[in-house]
């Protein structure tokens, strides 16, 4: 395989085996590497792939790379596969694939201080490539991305285009502000408006505020659930 294109100021690093691109990238992150790394393993099953950034906004606000990344991916996916590809996120990170989860983002930073400047934070993307065994699973809300009719798609692609699609939208926010991350991310966040279970409580998914934290309406009451709080420790 040539070496994989990404935009100016991003650097690959490939890993092989079952080497954690997550794992990677935050002792890459520790040791004060540049940001932009992307931290990638295209073995097995699954596309692995991590970024790093160094933010310069404290930590609740930096958090938009969340759903940033998020609308970086769906556009990915949505420029390779074919037009009935559906492509959904939810509030946590999941991605769906037709109405089935096909992967995740998740999100680590160097502290979790939601009003300090983190030293660092990294972005880590797992989707589901082929199925194990090269054999659908028996849980229908699990999907696989060959059996969407995206066989042609390569994880290589879908990296270099994620990479590239995530950066378009990081330049948007940078440059418009976060009005149009929450315009776009909206609608293609099924859940919104519907019955949700987070952290042992439940309510209606009625939004988000400026940062992205979920308003949880339970009775009477509408409770924020920061994004901060989906950081992995």
């Amino acid at each position: 395989m040539s070496a994989l294109q990404f935009p100016p100021l991003f650097q690959g690093e490939e890993l092989t085996g079952r080497a954690d691109p997550f794992e990677r990238a935050t002792a890459l992150a520790i040791a004060g590497t540049d940001p932009g790394t992307v931290a990638f393993n295209l073995a097995g099953d699954r596309l692995k792939a991590c970024l790093v950034f160094t933010p310069e906004v404290p930590l609740e606000e930096a958090m938009i790379m969340l759903p940033v990344c998020g609308l970086g991916f769906q556009a990915a996916l949505g420029t390779l596969a074919p037009p009935e590809v559906a492509v959904h996120l939810e509030w946590d990170g999941t991605i769906r694939v037709n109405g089935a989860v096909c992967g995740r983002l998740r999100v680590k930073a160097s502290g979790n201080d939601p009003d300090a400047v983190p030293d660092w934070l990294v972005v880590g993307l797992e989707f589901n490539m082929t199925s194990p065994g090269g054999s659908p699973g028996s849980d229908p809300d699990i999907t696989y991305l060959m059996e969407e009719g995206c066989a042609d798609v390569t994880a290589a692609q879908l990296l270099e285009c994620w990479v590239r699609h995530s950066l378009y939208w990081i330049n948007r926010w940078l440059d418009d502000g976060p009005r149009p991350v929450h315009a776009d991310w909206r609608a293609l966040v099924p859940s919104l408006g519907e019955p949700v279970e987070i952290d042992g409580r439940s309510g209606t998914f009625v939004g988000v505020d400026e940062h992205f934290g979920m308003l949880m309406r339970t009775g009477e009451e509408t409770v924020l659930i920061p994004l901060s709080s989906r950081l992995e420790t």
